[in-house]
């Protein structure tokens, strides 16, 4: 289910007085069911053209949600209330898979580590068929 944001082109997502924008997006940040509904705020608002709507996916969460998972994600999936990530924690670094809890907003990295995405992909594609 994707949910959607008013962003300020300097990146700030728009808070729930409707006027002021904080630099990550959390639980105080204006959220929308549909673009049309974002839309129809945005055109009351003034300096429109600095502002935009994103679609936030369950595959862009980890991105907006857990400001703690740090690195690149390169793939993510969703299973029940948790968003698993192919994650490379910082650049050069082996790759990771993280475990984003929805309800809890925890970011748990697993120990073990993968030289490449290659020897990732199958634990990734299995993770939680147990």
């Amino acid at each position: 289910m994707s949910i959607f944001a008013l962003q300020s082109l300097a990146g700030g997502f728009l808070d729930e007085d409707l006027e002021h924008f904080n630099k990550n997006f959390d639980d105080w940040c204006i959220q929308f069911e549909s673009y049309e509904d974002a839309m129809d705020i945005v055109q009351t608002l003034e300096d429109q053209e600095s502002i935009d709507v994103v679609e936030i996916t369950p595959l862009s969460y980890p991105k907006y949600f857990f400001n703690s998972l740090q690195g690149t994600v390169y793939a993510t999936r969703q299973i029940e209330d948790k968003i698993i990530c192919v994650v490379e924690p910082f650049m050069g670094s082996s790759f990771r898979i993280a475990v984003c809890d929805l309800k809890t907003k925890n970011v748990r990295l697993t120990k073990t580590t993968y030289k490449n995405i290659p020897s990732i992909e199958t634990a990734f594609a299995n993770y939680g068929d147990k």
